[in-house]
């Protein structure tokens, strides 16, 4: 009887726990390797709205979410410069997007995002993700997060999640630029190879 009993309980704390697992949302909710993203519009710092179907010559594109107020974000802020800088004119522009909820990080609003990229000259959109519907879609979990797109038949199909590169502290001593290697793989006509890597970076505030 009481082993029935210790059984029953222990049925009963499985079925609670599987429920529990299977309502609660992870962070890899989202995007996987090979799905279509869809498309958005999204308010930029100039104040137009961007999607990615405005882009009709593009051959895919490097999304990142990042923000201000992030240190990691920031670090990095010349080398997604330098990836709009060297893979625009070959097809695969960078799209930045801001996911920070702006009560919680003031510093990300839209007028410190419009002063942030005019001081450091980006040279690509700048988009404020105001409703935080686009990147629980993507499942970026943090800034920086990074998503590269091919464009195809089916859409914007999903080709590499993760990390710029090894090494967020110095740029000189990268030793693997793995958003580099995924476009230049695709642009040869090549399978990108390593397709994921841990972002790493603040997380999101939602």
């Amino acid at each position: 009887m009481k082993k029935t009993i210790k059984l029953l309980s222990a049925f009963a704390i499985l079925l609670c726990v599987s429920a529990f697992t299977i309502n609660k949302p992870t962070p890899n909710d989202g995007y996987k390797i090979g799905d279509v993203a869809a498309d958005f519009s999204l308010k930029n710092v100039d104040g137009n709205m961007v999607s990615l179907s405005d882009y009709n010559d593009a051959k895919g594109f490097i999304v990142t979410f990042t923000c201000n107020t992030c240190p990691f974000a920031v670090a990095y802020e010349n080398r997604i410069v330098a990836l709009d800088k060297k893979y625009a004119s070959k097809g695969y522009p960078v799209i930045a997007i801001m996911p920070n909820n702006t009560d919680i990080k003031p510093g990300d609003n839209l007028e410190a995002m419009k002063d942030r990229a005019e001081s450091k000259g980006f040279t690509f959109p700048y988009l404020i993700d105001e409703e935080q519907t686009v990147y629980p879609k993507y499942g970026a979990t943090k800034t920086p997060h990074m998503f590269v797109l091919q464009k195809s038949d089916k859409g914007n199909v999903v080709k590499y999640i993760g990390a710029i590169d090894d090494n967020y502290k110095d740029a000189s001593a990268v030793t693997t630029k793995y958003v580099e290697a995924a476009v230049d793989a695709l642009l040869e006509g090549n399978e990108v190879k390593e397709k994921e890597t841990k972002a790493i970076g603040c997380s999101i505030k939602a």
